[in-house]
């Protein structure tokens, strides 16, 4: 089989020669782009899962040239190292490398209940898989999400750890009203079939942000969102990513996304531009207030400024500001 029956974006690289999919309770969903060494490790942190569940890996290859990647995979899956295959995604894009993989998992694994998802920059805790899915089953939750760890390239960089571009959203396991990343996720089957493919929103593909949007939706469809903090992965965060510039590119572009979330989730109700945008302008406002008060709070400016970027981020998108910090890889 070279390519799934109904997308010719997607093509079968290759699988465990031993591969049973009928009997996968869990499929874990990892999308990669010219990180193989990465990539290895975190199918590394895959093998030392801590559970009896049957679990199945596709590894969504988004190079479609070197494809190094899927190079450096094929091996382990091969040899039965770790159940599971390695796709290619033709379509470059961060959205396009969900969506393959995600429609993989419904095509050729008939009775997973839960699909994980995690990105080739993290290390899974030994419990993750367990507790992610024991979160969903004890909480009810059709969608649970985890924390990002940040693990910085040089110790006196920890002290970002507290910034909100790379702190977790929350610090205690139990049912949310919102989640925006999908660097760990939960997403039970039945939630997948109700949204339909392609899942995350393509608009997004060198932005970011088709996570947080896609999530919003299933939100809006009255799905139910928990978070399990006692199931982290362990994020690698490249010495760039504490530069300035790069904070800031990221923060401006969180509230990009924000506006163009939100003006989805209320497309149809009377003014809803308007109101989006009367509520930006309010926020930017608001943001220097905002600021100081965190700043008295945390002592860190950087950390401050962060509520300014995201508002004046939010009425930039009005203005077709997009910030694709995905279209350039190497400096992302």
């Amino acid at each position: 089989m070279n390519s799934t029956p109904t997308d010719n974006s997607i093509s079968l690289a290759g699988r465990s020669p031993d591969l049973a999919p009928e009997t996968i309770d869990v499929v874990v969903t990892v999308p990669t782009f010219r990180r193989p060494e990465q990539l290895l490790a975190t199918l590394n942190s895959l093998q030392n899962q801590k559970t009896a569940r049957r679990f199945a890996v596709i590894v969504m290859e988004n190079e479609d040239e070197k494809r190094e990647g899927a190079a450096a995979a094929l091996p382990v899956f091969e040899r039965s190292a770790l159940p599971g295959m390695v796709i290619i995604a033709h379509e470059r894009g961060n959205c396009s490398a969900y969506n393959a993989g995600w429609q993989t998992a419904i095509l050729h694994f008939p009775n997973f209940r839960h699909l994980l998802v995690i990105d080739d920059d993290e290390l899974a805790d030994e419990l993750w898989l367990e507790r992610m899915c024991t979160t969903a089953e004890t909480l009810g939750a059709d969608i649970v999400g985890g924390p990002q760890i940040p693990v910085f390239a040089e110790k006196s960089h920890e002290k970002w750890a507290l910034h909100p571009v790379f702190a977790p959203p929350y610090t205690e396991s139990g049912l949310v009203r919102a989640l925006y990343s999908s660097g760990n996720l939960l997403i039970g089957r039945h939630v997948l079939n109700a949204m339909g493919a392609p899942y995350l929103d393509l608009r997004f593909n060198f932005m970011g942000g088709g996570d947080s949007d896609f999530l919003s939706r299933s939100s809006q469809k009255g799905f139910k969102l928990a978070w399990c903090a006692e199931a982290p992965v362990y994020e690698t965060v490249p010495a760039r990513r504490v530069e300035a510039d790069w904070i800031r590119a990221r923060s401006l572009r969180n509230g990009v996304i924000s506006t163009l979330v939100e003006k989805k989730r209320r497309a149809g109700t009377p003014f809803a531009g308007m109101r989006v945008f009367l509520k930006s302008l309010a926020l930017l406002a608001a943001s220097p207030i905002r600021a100081a008060m965190r700043l008295a709070r945390t002592g860190s400016l950087t950390n401050a400024l962060y509520r300014i970027y995201v508002a004046l981020g939010r009425v930039l998108a009005e203005f077709g500001y997009a910030n694709e910090q995905y279209r350039q890889p190497e400096k992302n």
